[in-house]
């Protein structure tokens, strides 16, 4: 009997404590010890880049649990390693993200790239040279002539172009349904400055902002006649290619032109390559892509949005809150929520992606998981 009773006992303790050491003898979730590939990612664990697992997981149940909607991917990086790696949605690292407007960052290093080539004289270089076959056949007018390359990068032409604003004549949706997307940018007219709207003389950095992806769209043709060479080429060749990206889904309007405004098709580890690159200044393993010199233009501010946001040359420029510190970053954005976080002081990019195309707070939401999770992970 007390044979019996030592066997029970001894089997009930073993039991107890299985458990515990079952889990923790668990391997880190996937997420938390991304997956080695061939693409060039160096990778690591977010503990060791100085995240707190504790609060990236607390990140992936509230995203499960529906707490933010339609959330693709979250990538992060730091100290030039892939850390963290999750995805949300019924795909994986294969799948293209579409992340719309973030494309237009991806003209900026194309035409930075062109510029460094001396294939594009410069920023400065006006547009309607490149187009005689397209001169403004609508609302002629002396100034369009005066329209720069970086007039466009910056968001700040004299053409009435505001995709923000559903009543402007160079509203992106009124561009779709015309079939020369070039021709549409070209014919719109100057705009007017009501009185509560800055005039570029009167606002910081001598531009006044107003969001046109027309303007994004036309610089396409002019890389195009620039480097002759179609867009998707020359992108392939000159960005794609060195940073080991095999594959892109461009999108082209109806005359054929790469749709460089929007829409460009990237996994989710490409689109981090894009944002360690400039984090990078130029640089990717070692290799030079774009110059540094560019690099620093393109992020620092040419017009401002607002009194927490400023813009590039496609750009966008603000700090992100978490807790009671501040960290300013550049980044990529697009609709839907998408965005590639570039926080230079931490040494770390983020790349949340999703679909919560067109909604009401789509950006606040990955602002949320950047400012909540991501940054909050940091260790203090």
């Amino acid at each position: 009997m007390n044979l019996i009773r030592a066997c029970l006992l001894l089997l009930c303790g073993f039991l107890l404590f299985a458990p515990a050491i079952s889990t923790s003898a668990q391997e880190a979730p996937p997420s938390l010890s991304p997956r080695q590939g061939d693409d060039g990612w160096a990778t690591a664990t977010a503990a060791s880049a100085g995240l707190s697992p504790v609060r990236l997981q607390a990140m992936e149940t509230a995203i499960r649990n529906g707490e933010f909607k339609k959330i693709g991917s979250i990538l992060i990086a730091r100290h030039g390693k892939l850390v963290y790696e999750g995805y949300f949605d019924a795909s994986d690292a294969s799948a293209f993200r579409d992340t719309r407007s973030a494309t237009k960052s991806v003209t900026d290093m194309l035409v930075g790239i062109a510029i460094d080539k001396g294939l594009l004289a410069g920023v400065d270089v006006p547009i309607l040279p490149f187009f005689p076959d397209k001169q403004p056949l609508q609302n002629p007018d002396p100034r369009k002539a005066k329209i720069t390359v970086e007039d466009f990068l910056t968001m700040s032409s004299l053409l009435e172009c505001d995709d923000w604003n559903d009543f402007s004549r160079g509203n992106e949706e009124r561009m779709y349904v015309i079939e020369d997307w070039i021709q549409f940018t070209l014919d719109l007219p100057i705009k007017g400055f009501p009185p509560w709207v800055k005039k570029p003389s009167e606002a910081p950095y001598g531009r006044s902002f107003s969001y046109c992806t027309a303007g994004a769209t036309t610089l396409g043709g002019v890389l195009d006649r620039a480097t002759k060479t179609a867009v998707p080429e020359f992108a392939m060749k000159n960005l794609f290619a060195p940073l080991g990206i095999q594959k892109v889904a461009w999108k082209f309007s109806p005359l054929g032109l790469a749709q460089t405004g929007g829409g460009l098709g990237l996994k989710s580890r490409d689109l981090l390559k894009l944002g360690q690159l400039y984090l990078n200044r130029g640089v990717w393993n070692g290799s030079r892509i774009v110059s540094e010199r560019w690099v620093k233009t393109s992020t620092q501010p040419h017009a401002r949005i607002d009194d927490q946001t400023e813009y590039g040359y496609f750009w966008w420029l603000k700090s992100f809150k978490s807790g009671e510190k501040s960290y300013p970053a550049f980044y990529m954005s697009g609709n839907g929520g998408n965005k590639v976080a570039v926080f230079p002081t931490l040494d770390m990019v983020a790349v949340p992606t999703s679909a919560n195309y067109n909604t009401r707070g789509m950006h606040e939401q990955t602002d949320k998981l950047l400012t909540d999770y991501i940054l909050a992970s940091l260790a203090q």
